[in-house]
């Protein structure tokens, strides 16, 4: 078990790193992933996109406790702040960058999906690297996903009505599915099988990752003829929507007069998505616009890998801002000390 353990926190800190290979792997070697869902056994039968991302949303569910919801009782102003900053600035900046870039009806509908989808569920991790305010990012992450049954269809329908037909009701579905109900059971779990949860926790970053970077494999596989032709360009888009995701995210707490560590946390909440639930609405939603999966993919790789970036810097700068503190102290205590 102790093995286990190690094997998960190795895994869990070098995640993005991961995340990179696994996608190398697939866009070069296709035939590594293409067994994911496929009906040669059942194993293969049962290991899909949507199966995969219902385990990870199960394991985010067994962290979550009463006391993570506290915050938006006790700080409601935040995490409301938080929540319309995510619903309202990265489906903005989706329909910009789509305008911009004169995307094709299926990359537009991918960039959207990511757009619009909740918080992503690395995103507390990198909050808390980022010596940032955890708890409110873990309140914005529980929040955004609840309403991500709701907000999600409704902006993907009011950005692409004109430009493709939208299902929301079955959007809705397909969230609650595929979202909703595994977290709530995991949620439940926690809260009746403690014990049992506290050491499945602890292996709990072995099993996301090894989720997540099952999806990125099968999306990328499945996709590298229209990722070689597309892959620049669709990379590039990702790359502004994330970046300038975690810039208006902090621009709006800076604002509003928030502090640093809750600047950090809205920062990492609003640019990083859970990319894996575009990549599962994008294949079942709209099953006939094969390259609405990749965007999905391509941020989840990326987002990994920038998350950790920012989450450095974002520590960095709160340390130096300590130790000025610290030295502009001194003097200060020098000359109580004098004086008395």
């Amino acid at each position: 078990m102790n093995a286990l353990k190690k094997v998960s926190k190795f895994v869990g800190r070098y995640m993005a790193f991961i995340v990179v290979a696994v996608a190398a792997l697939a866009f070069f070697v296709p035939e590594s992933f293409l067994w994911v869902g496929k009906d040669w056994n059942v194993v293969t039968r049962l290991v899909t996109v949507n199966n995969l991302l219902m385990v990870v949303m199960f394991g985010m569910g067994l962290t979550l406790k009463l006391e993570d919801f506290k915050v938006v009782f006790t700080r409601p102003k935040d995490v409301l702040v938080g929540c319309v900053a995510q619903f309202a600035v990265m489906p903005f900046l989706a329909f910009l960058l789509i305008k911009l870039f004169n995307l094709p009806p299926e990359l537009a509908v991918g960039v959207m999906l990511v757009g619009t989808c909740p918080g992503g569920t690395s995103s507390n991790v990198m909050t808390f690297l980022a010596k940032g305010d955890v708890a409110l990012s873990v309140g914005m992450t529980a929040c955004s996903t609840v309403l991500a049954p709701f907000m999600t269809p409704a902006l993907t329908y009011l950005y692409l009505r004109e430009t493709v037909s939208v299902d929301a009701m079955s959007m809705f579905v397909s969230i609650v599915q595929v979202v909703v109900v595994p977290i709530a059971l995991g949620f439940v779990v926690n809260k009746f099988f403690g014990k049992f949860t506290q050491a499945a926790v602890e292996v709990l970053p072995l099993v996301s990752v090894a989720a997540i970077v099952t999806i990125v494999g099968a999306v990328v596989s499945g996709n590298q003829a229209k990722l070689f032709a597309n892959g620049l360009l669709i990379l590039g888009v990702v790359i502004l929507h994330n970046v300038l995701g975690y810039a208006c995210g902090y621009g709006v707490g800076k604002l509003l007069g928030m502090s640093d560590p809750k600047c950090n946390a809205l920062s990492i909440e609003v640019g990083m998505q859970n990319s894996g639930l575009a990549t599962s609405l994008a294949g079942t939603v709209f099953p006939d616009l094969a390259l609405a999966t990749v965007p999905g993919a391509l941020f989840s790789v990326w987002h990994n890998i920038s998350g950790s970036i920012v989450a450095n810097l974002m520590a960095a700068m709160a340390e130096k801002k300590a130790q000025k503190a610290e030295q502009a102290a001194v003097p200060a205590q020098e000359a109580a000390t004098a004086t008395a």
